[in-house]
């Protein structure tokens, strides 16, 4: 084992001043980066632990916002009254990460900062037409997700909290990879007074829109509508798990049962 620097600041203040000085990693719930520590494709000289950060912690209401803090934990999401009152989705959404384990762990700023192309709130964030809180600037979902593991976030800028715009009604569903509990194909559908927007995670090098599906669900918000629409497999994803055409196949049947949820119907 090489050596690894622990640090456990005091303050936002002081996380972003030893990450700059060390040039270290944050930590927030390490369902990833410790992982990826134990195979030896992330070394860091210094850790600098988020989780007693009380800046980074809290659920509130803002008019027809909700803001989550960054250091919130899945299992607390899941369980927030608040979440469940204002966006069932993104309650449901938490509950189903992982296993009990990760979801005690696993935080939602870690989990939109690593950005892992199969991940569950990505879809949330950009389907809810979010707004990520940084360190030094607010930048919407639209800008934030830039690639496979790639954010718009600077060398020591760190999310500080999501805010989460409540549609009228949203669900997300997912086919999981078995062994993972990640998607195959994810799909989170919320249809707000502008419109319908559909967010696909695990079925392409980043989460992205469904233009095809906004489209025919703008038109009639049912689950035979989504069912009806064809998704091109030219820019999706094959790997051992799933080939880009059978992922092509799954967007639609998956969004047809998100519909279905939200209209509660399933």
């Amino acid at each position: 084992m090489y050596e690894i620097a622990y640090e456990r600041p005091a303050s936002l203040t002081q996380a972003i001043e030893l990450l700059r000085s060390s040039g270290g990693r944050p930590l927030s719930g390490g369902q990833t980066l410790l992982g990826a520590m134990k195979l030896r494709l992330a070394q860091p000289g210094t850790l600098v632990d988020l989780g007693g950060l009380a800046e980074l912690r809290g659920i509130t209401r803002e008019g027809d916002v909700l803001i989550i803090g960054a250091g919130m934990r899945h299992a607390e999401v899941a369980l927030s009254e608040e979440v469940r009152r204002s966006i069932p989705a993104l309650a449901a959404l938490a509950g189903g990460i992982g296993d009990r384990q990760v979801r005690n762990m696993g935080t939602i700023g870690g989990s939109i900062a690593n950005n892992d192309p199969a991940a569950c709130y990505p879809s949330a964030a950009l389907a809810l037409d979010a707004v990520i809180q940084t360190s030094e600037r607010t930048i919407a979902a639209a800008d934030f997700f830039t690639g496979m593991y790639e954010t718009a976030l600077g060398e020591t800028e760190l999310v500080t909290a999501v805010r989460f715009a409540v549609p009228r009604r949203a669900a997300y569903v997912k086919f999981e990879q078995a062994a993972s509990r990640f998607a195959l194909v994810g799909v989170f559908v919320a249809q707000t007074d502008a419109g319908v927007r559909v967010a696909v995670t695990g079925a392409a090098s980043a989460v992205f829109r469904c233009r095809q599906l906004e489209a025919a669900l703008d038109r009639e918000f049912s689950p035979a509508a989504a069912r009806a629409v064809t998704v091109p497999a030219d820019d999706l994803a094959s790997d051992p798990n799933a080939t880009a055409a059978y992922r092509a196949h799954l967007v639609p049947v998956i969004a047809a049962r998100a519909v279905a949820t939200a209209l509660g119907q399933a």
